[in-house]
């Protein structure tokens, strides 16, 4: 199960999240030894600090939920988080500009972030695949191969829907064994988690962390 817990990115992104319930997050993250801590920006300065002298990295997300905002946001909103402590940082790409099939805007906008993280951070790219085709999936995953991205992720957790084991597996066949795929969205059980890393995933992002690696199940909906 230690195996397990170091691929999960202990998760709390909801925006009612206290400073209370962010110590408590960190501190299981220490006791499970998770690979990271995922948190809103605005919380990345405290996890740094609370997680100092450990083995695990401080996440976060660049323009969370939606991915709307402009590229040039994005790359000062990865190198303020880096500044604080992030080393890792959870992108949200232009969902529309996918739709739309200006590809171009797509991996530029990746590549803004990629650019700012630098050496500095991991970046993994949220494609948000409860809202594409299968075509767009495929494609998403190249983009963010092309520009350089550390891994690919399924989903925000505030869409209409999290990781399927059918999007992992067409996620991990895109973008080939050398690309993390990061699994996120309703992801509750050590059952749930098994069936993930077993179709590709290499990373998971849950805030049920502790009922995974304790065999319990979460009604939690990231």
């Amino acid at each position: 199960m230690n195996k397990i817990a170091g691929m999960i990115d202990h998760t709390l992104l909801k925006p009612e999240a206290t400073k209370q319930q962010i110590i408590l997050l960190c501190k299981e993250a220490k006791e499970y030894l998770f690979a990271s801590v995922c948190v809103n920006p605005t919380w990345v300065k405290t996890a740094s600090e609370l997680l100092a002298g450990t083995t695990v990295k401080v996440c976060t997300v660049i323009g969370f939920p939606l991915g709307a905002s402009t590229s040039a946001t994005k790359a000062f909103e990865t190198k303020d988080a880096i500044e604080n402590g992030a080393t890792e940082v959870d992108m949200v790409i232009n969902i529309g500009a996918l739709k739309d099939r200006d590809f171009e805007l797509v991996k530029a906008d990746i590549k803004a972030v990629v650019d700012a993280a630098g050496n500095k951070a991991l970046t993994k790219v949220i494609i948000e695949t409860s809202l594409l085709t299968d075509e767009e999936k495929e494609k998403a995953c190249r983009l963010a191969v092309e520009a350089g991205a550390d891994f690919v992720k399924t989903s925000t957790g505030f869409s209409t829907g999290g990781a399927t084991i059918t999007d992992i597996q067409l996620m991990r066949k895109t973008v080939g064994p050398d690309i993390g795929v990061k699994a996120s969205g309703g992801v509750r059980s050590s059952e749930d988690t098994q069936k993930m890393v077993e179709s590709g995933a290499t990373r998971i992002g849950a805030s049920s962390g502790v009922a995974i690696v304790t065999g319990l199940t979460s009604t939690s909906d990231y």
